[in-house]
Parts: C-alpha cells; sequence; structure tokens
C-alpha cells in the first residue's frame, strides 16, 4: 500500500520500505508467488483479446489481462484505505508536525539508498550509483542518520531506482498489470524486483538487541503513516474527479513507470562528478 501512496504522489519513487525484519521478505515473496500462480490458474479471471481491432488495440495499451481480479483487490484495499488508512492517515497529519514528517521522509529515503545503488550497478549506470552512494554517506554522517537531506544541497539530488527498472533495462517483459493488496499497482516484472529489493535492503538485517529491532519497527511505521498522511489528498481527488479510478490509477502508474525506465536507459552521463568539470 505504501508504495502505492508514493506513485500517486510522484515521490522518490523508488520506494521507501513498508515491512519489518527479515520474516517480511520471506513473507511478501510468498504473497506474489501465490498470486502469480493463483492468477494464472484461474482462467475465469482472465479477460480475453477482443476480436475488434480497436478494442483489442486498447486492451494490449491497458495490459490489464487480468482485470477482473485485479478489480476485486483494488476494492479490497480502497475498503481498508476508508475503514483504517485513511482515518489513520488524518490522525497521523493532525498529530505530527511538518517538520517532523520531512524527516520521517528523508530517513526513509536515505535507508532505501543501498538498493538504488545496487540497482543503478546493476543497470550499469556508474554515475548514477556514485550519486546513490554519495546521498547515502553524506545523509548518514552529516544528515544525522538520514534526517536531513543535506546531499541535495550540496549537488547530489534523489532520483528513481529500483531492481524491477533495473530488470527493465535488461530486457525482462514487464508482464500483465497486477494490482496486489498491500503492494498497489504492479506487474510480473516488478513484483519480482520487489523482492528482490527486500533482500537488498540492509534494514531487513537489523539484528536484535541495543534497541535497533525496535528501531527497525519504528521506522517502518513511521514512514507507512507518513505515506498515508501524505497522499490522502491526491487518493481523494482521484476519486472524486476520475469516472472511473481504478483506469486512471492503471494509467498513470503505467506511464510513470515508463517514465523512470526511460529515464535510466538515458542517463548516459560520465562518471566524473559535475563539480570536477
Amino acid at each position: 500500500m505504501h508504495a502505492w501512496f508514493c506513485e500517486l504522489g510522484s515521490r522518490h519513487a523508488s520506494g521507501r520500505q513498508t515491512k519489518t525484519a527479515r520474516r517480511s521478505l520471506w513473507s511478501r515473496i510468498s504473497l506474489g508467488l501465490v498470486a502469480s500462480v493463483s492468477l494464472s490458474a484461474c482462467a475465469s479471471w482472465r479477460n480475453p483479446p477482443p476480436k475488434d481491432p480497436e478494442a483489442l488495440a486498447d486492451y494490449k495499451e491497458a495490459n490489464d489481462p487480468y482485470e477482473p481480479v485485479n478489480r476485486k483487490m483494488y476494492d479490497l484495499q480502497m475498503w481498508a484505505y476508508h475503514h483504517a488508512l485513511r482515518p489513520i492517515g488524518k490522525a497521523w497529519a493532525y498529530v505530527v508536525p511538518k517538520f517532523a514528517r520531512d524527516s520521517i521522509d528523508n530517513l526513509s529515503q536515505t535507508w532505501y539508498m543501498p538498493t538504488v545503488f545496487f540497482s543503478d550497478v546493476g543497470a550499469g549506470k556508474p554515475r548514477r550509483a556514485g550519486d546513490d552512494f554519495m546521498r547515502y554517506v553524506i545523509n548518514m554522517t552529516a544528515g544525522l542518520g538520514g534526517f536531513i537531506d543535506v546531499a541535495t544541497k550540496v549537488g547530489y539530488p534523489h532520483h528513481d531506482g529500483d531492481p524491477g527498472m533495473t530488470l527493465a533495462t535488461w530486457g525482462v517483459s514487464s508482464g500483465p498489470y497486477l494490482f496486489l493488496p498491500g503492494l498497489g499497482p504492479s506487474t510480473f516484472r516488478d513484483a519480482g524486483g520487489y523482492a528482490i529489493a527486500q533482500g537488498l535492503s540492509p534494514i531487513n538485517y537489523v539484528p536484535r538487541g541495543y534497541g535497533l529491532l525496535t528501531f527497525n519497527w519504528a521506522y517502518n511505521i513511521a514512514g507507512t503513516l507518513d505515506g498515508f498522511a501524505s497522499n490522502i489528498d491526491n487518493i481523494d481527488n482521484i476519486e472524486r474527479d476520475s469516472l472511473d479510478p481504478y483506469s486512471f490509477i492503471r494509467s498513470a502508474w503505467q506511464q510513470n513507470r515508463a517514465s523512470q525506465v526511460e529515464a535510466l536507459r538515458n542517463d548516459h552521463r560520465a562518471t566524473v562528478p559535475d563539480w570536477y568539470n
């Protein structure tokens, strides 16, 4: 759910972490595998391609052959949003000051940087990976563990990156569009990339003792609540103004995802930093 909020809010997309401890890695991988197998096994959940040429073109553009079950999953998520997540997000925004929520946002972004770094290395983008490394080092030190985004101020702005984007640069097909409860819009490729991201995230390997596991829980819960609070207006506006919110979200997510992948592919910058020239 949290990743979906981040996409709708056009935030530093690549995403914050939303689960806790090492066991969350396996639970998410299992969820993705079960969903994939279920979708493949249930032909009744799949819309057959239409025969009309114009309708067939729209069908291919949407890339949503599992639309019947995807809509059910969307309805389930929106039910949870209206009955629990929206009220909690509203309360969070009311209680926690804006500067504190910004700090939590910076923290989430900084602690996700190792995943972005390895993704950019895998995509063969050394300059981007170098910027990722510098952002992480600067914000973890001068930024007090990531609470303050010092790196952007000194010339290392955030950019999107995750294993799903890297797989795209390798030529891996996206596969059909999926809407998974708790994750939101995705594809078979991005669901696999998401599982890889969990394995690359140091926060998932926080050991017990010294209060670190408690920090891990607090970090994830605070980041998730901040995601809810930051994007309530976006979701409310979509539901109010769109004739079909599901289709709008699907189209917006696919366009944003394609833009992220294209930006990664077209980033041919040299490895020398800007300040050296």
